[in-house]
């Protein structure tokens, strides 16, 4: 009986080793690498806060490598620290509404780089506002004419993406599309 018992706790773990390996595998989608998503993963399917000490021992890697993992976890807003009395060391669980997560961690991405676009067509347009205003030749007019058509059409698209990115942000986007319970 002891034994099946082990050879259950085993499969189990095997399996849930299998699915954190999937998640690491798939982290490369927000951006980070597959040992943070690792991380991740054993945080997701730890049953307790664990240490940075934990983390080390549970993944075999450096205090330092499991501190990065954790401090760029927390900025994707995906792992929080939290507090538990009678321990001084710092304690990390995983944010388990993956739904916020994505929101947060996609939100903000997609808006730094909307907002770089936004400035990078309004200083294209700028330029070709300052050539068009000296140049003497009729095709390079023409030219940066369309040109300034398709940067209208970048920016109204940007604007779009925009509200877009507000609807993600704010959570709007679960009105339309609910979260699976």
């Amino acid at each position: 009986m002891e034994d099946k018992k082990s050879r259950d706790w085993e499969k189990h773990d095997e399996t849930i080793e299998k699915f954190i390996q999937t998640i690491a595998k798939n982290m490369n989608l927000y951006g980070v690498t597959s040992s943070i998503g690792r991380l991740y993963g054993v945080l997701y399917f730890a049953d307790e806060p664990m240490t940075l000490d934990d983390m080390r021992d549970a993944l075999e890697m450096s205090k330092t490598s499991m501190s990065t993992g954790v401090r760029t976890l927390s900025d994707m807003k995906m792992v929080e620290s939290t507090f538990r009395k009678g321990i001084r060391k710092d304690l990390y669980t995983s944010e388990e509404d993956w739904y916020k997560s994505f929101t947060s961690l996609f939100g903000g991405r997609w808006r730094r780089l909307t907002e770089s676009n936004i400035e990078e067509a309004d200083e294209a347009m700028e330029e070709l506002e300052k050539i068009l205003s000296t140049t003497e030749d009729e095709a390079l007019k023409e030219r940066i004419e369309r040109d300034i058509d398709r940067l209208e059409y970048a920016k109204n698209y940007y604007d779009w993406l925009m509200k877009f990115i507000h609807v993600i942000e704010t959570g709007k986007i679960f009105e339309y599309i609910p979260k699976n319970k």
